[in-house]
């Protein structure tokens, strides 16, 4: 796009908040794999239909199997192996010179890598496991940077059918025990260390300083990854690259089970201890092939598609790595992050690669719109068709100025609502077929029965608050928490019965259109830059620290990362707060579960507001951090509580503009 001040910028955006609509650009329209956004009169059958695309080993005969609710099956009589659909049958199909990933190092490495290359690679990887006495159901630990090497890792125990449970590299080895401990993991898979930003961490000797007492861990592969020195475990660790040249080079596939699990992933509850959602192999596949190919209007032989997340999170696994190994795409596969070498590499790598469909987050998109449009610019942006964005609600500000600068105002952008639990997008808009409205999802994809409901159950009113709510049961859906069925019932099935899932989002949806607009969680999750925490979690990390008594924490509305950790905290004794024992609390906290969950603002409190059973009221600190009217406090055990720490939190104001 033409250059643009930032003047010119900010009014033109300013008069665009006016648009309530975006219809996708005509040419768009023209050549998109989906026109018409028809919702399938029989959803069963239609997702039936969708699996017939993938290569089956033994073709199901029945789709959905609701005989024992909610633990809802799909294709349960079918069976299958994920890695063969995402490689062995793109090879057979004389694609194995097909770029899969262009990869980028945070150092300027690049390395091409083929259909072909994964094949041959997550062949040897599988024996590797099988050597080791991996079998069919036993747990794969991997805990990787964004290296090629993650990708042969999770198709090559997809391939043996040892279910993956992937941990997000920027958690603290604690997290990762934890992980490891409560899946009962066989084996992991790590790094010597892995850089960020310029800087080279060591992640495999912190691993070993906090995994020894895992009897079950009986091997540890480590990929030589930044050349980091560790010690090996004779016993128990191999490097990757030997136990790769010492296998086989073929693995025939196991024959799964279209419901054997493909994996696990830890994600934030609203409990201290993370829930295990349990992935299966045929619905997963089904849905998030689907849902990649036609919300990103997918061209295999023509796009270049990035997604920008981290194989740690669900959006990775859906969408780096299965989706798009599924439909045989081409994608970008980036080490770090929007920001290092320099806050243009996003677009520097666009422009090299042609990067035709786009995929963030909103809290990314607000970061390059605080940098400024010109290092956008400074780019050839030109291939560029679709955008995306995914993680948390985005705001419309922050929509016009991605499809404005980013976009040049010619790419539709899809809004995508899901989660961990769902699997696979699950509302948004499909781009050749549907208007966008800025801060609003879009609708349910065909196929997905999502409405808003009250506390009872009933439907509301368009434009009425309520509860988000799925009615009907979806191929990708989680079919557990690992090893804790009544966990999984109470969470998500409880609420209405065992037919409708409790998503945990506020929502409305319009009166004209139906689109669905979510507001934000109803439990103590914080969603940081789309990656989700547990409150709970990160106040036993706080209380953990031995100056400290007792911790509160919240999310607090945060124009750069949709909302920010904040802490109340109350210290043992007569100890006093100060900026080093912050500084203290935080790295602290970063030790036990990751950077992300530091807090952000700490605020020293003498006591919290508790009501008279001893339950902490989150919503009134809340209130406070946000400067809100506080309302009725005489159900507290100690109204005065609250005065108290308004003062604090507008002393901790003054402060930081002072």
């Amino acid at each position: 796009m033409a250059d643009t001040t930032s003047k010119d910028l900010g009014t033109e955006l300013e008069e665009l908040l006016e648009v309530e609509t975006f219809d996708p650009p005509e040419g768009f329209v023209a050549d998109a794999l989906v026109k018409e956004h028809e919702p399938p009169a029989d959803a069963v059958a239609f997702w039936a239909e969708q699996a017939r695309e993938l290569e089956w080993i033994r073709e199901p005969t029945q789709a959905l199997d609701d005989a024992n609710k909610p633990f809802f099956t799909w294709f349960a009589d079918g069976t299958i192996n994920a890695s063969v659909n995402c490689l062995d049958r793109h090879v057979a199909a004389g694609l194995g010179d097909r770029v899969a990933f262009h990869w980028h190092g945070e150092g300027g490495e690049e390395r091409d890598i083929t259909y072909g290359w994964l094949l041959e690679q997550t062949q040897r990887a599988a024996n590797a496991l099988r050597s080791r006495g991996i079998e069919q159901g036993d747990v794969v630990g991997i805990y990787l940077p964004m290296v090629p090497e993650v990708v042969v890792a999770m198709l090559a125990c997809a391939r043996i059918g040892a279910p993956h449970n992937v941990v997000f590299g920027g958690f603290s080895a604690g997290s990762v025990k934890e992980r490891m401990e409560f899946s009962q993991a066989k084996a992991l898979i790590t790094a010597d260390g892995a850089r960020r930003k310029g800087k080279t961490a060591p992640v495999k000797s912190e691993v070993d300083a906090c995994m020894g007492d895992l009897d079950h861990l009986e091997t540890i592969l480590v990929v030589r990854n930044t050349g980091t020195e560790c010690e090996m475990d004779a016993d128990r660790d191999v490097w990757w690259h030997e136990a790769l040249e010492a296998a086989e080079p073929e693995c025939a596939p196991a024959e799964l089970d279209a419901e054997h699990p493909l994996f696990i992933l830890y994600t934030s509850g609203s409990t201290a201890k993370p829930k295990g959602i349990l992935h299966t192999t045929g619905g997963y596949l089904t849905q998030v092939a689907w849902t990649h190919k036609h919300v990103f209007d997918l061209k295999p032989e023509e796009d270049v598609y990035w997604c920008s997340a981290d194989v740690g999170w669900i959006t990775g696994h859906s969408y780096i790595v299965y989706g798009p190994l599924l439909n045989g795409a081409t994608s970008v596969m980036w080490e770090g992050g929007p920001d290092h070498p320099h806050k243009g590499i996003w677009w520097e790598l666009c422009a090299k690669r042609g990067v035709t469909l786009f995929y963030t987050a909103p809290t990314a998109i607000r970061a390059c719109m605080k940098w400024g449009a010109e290092l956008v610019q400074e780019h050839d942006l030109s291939k560029l068709r679709l955008l995306g964005t995914v993680g948390e609600p985005i705001n419309p500000k922050a929509w016009l100025w991605y499809w404005k600068v980013v976009g040049g105002g010619r790419c539709p952008i899809v809004d995508t609502w899901w989660q961990t639990e769902t699997g696979a997008i699950m509302v948004t808009t499909l781009p050749g077929a549907q208007h966008a409205k800025p801060g609003s999802a879009g609708t349910p994809l065909p196929g997905i029965d999502v409405a808003v409901l009250d506390d009872d159950g009933t439907e509301v009113e368009h434009g009425t608050q309520g509860l988000l709510a799925i009615r009907e049961p979806w191929p990708s859906m989680l079919r557990g928490l690992y090893k804790e069925d009544e966990r999984f019932v109470e969470t998500y099935f409880s609420k209405w019965g065992k037919d409708t899932y409790l998503v945990g989002d506020a929502a409305r949806r319009d009166a004209e259109d139906g689109y669905v607009w979510v507001i934000g969680r109803i439990d103590d999750v914080i969603n940081v830059s789309g990656h989700r925490m547990s409150t709970a979690e990160i106040e036993s990390a706080i209380v953990s620290h031995p100056k400290v008594a007792e911790a509160a924490v919240i999310g607090q509305a945060d124009e750069d990362t949709g909302q920010a950790v904040c802490a109340f905290v109350t210290l043992e004794g007569d100890l006093e707060g100060s900026d080093d024992l912050e500084a203290e609390l935080r790295e602290h906290v970063a030790a036990k579960i990751g950077k992300l969950a530091r807090p952000k603002r700490m605020i020293w409190a003498d006591d919290l507001p508790k009501t008279r059973s001893g339950k902490i009221m989150r919503r009134l600190l809340r209130d406070i951090a946000e400067g809100r009217a506080l309302g009725d406090v005489t159900t507290l055990r100690d109204p005065d509580v609250m005065a108290q720490l308004e003062g604090k939190v507008k002393e901790a104001q003054a402060d930081g503009e002072g």
